[in-house]
């Protein structure tokens, strides 16, 4: 069964997981390896792996009396071509739209300023 998006999102959204993620980008990693940096208890990152094992980013592993995190590198396509589906929009050109403010705000700023009968003529 393939992970849901919801799920993926979901295991994306703490910071935490992001950053084992992240590491797990380098090589695999023994579980009390992920552990190491964090300051928090063994039982909390275990949950957090068991999130992101569920979601299917990443996988876990038994080596002898080890426990192994490996990174699973297609886990994102689904969300990647999710997110790509908004990328069909072209990006705003923000300094070309503050352009075009201040001409249109600076028009509207030179007729409030008149008198009513610098408008007339």
């Amino acid at each position: 069964m393939q992970p849901s998006l919801d799920a993926i999102f979901a295991a994306l959204s703490d910071p935490t997981r992001r950053q084992i993620l992240s590491m797990l980008l380098e090589d695999d990693m023994a579980v009390t390896d992920v552990a190491h940096p964090f300051e928090m208890s063994l039982a909390a990152i275990s949950k957090h792996l068991t999130i992101l094992t569920r979601a299917g980013l990443i996988s876990q592993e038994k080596r002898g009396r080890v426990k192994w995190c490996k990174l699973e590198p297609d886990a994102l396509r689904d969300a990647s071509v999710w997110m790509q589906g908004f990328g069909q929009f072209e990006p705003v050109n923000l300094d070309a739209f503050e352009r075009f403010l201040e001409i249109e705000l600076g028009e509207e700023r030179e007729l409030s300023e008149s008198t009513p009968a610098d408008r007339i003529a």
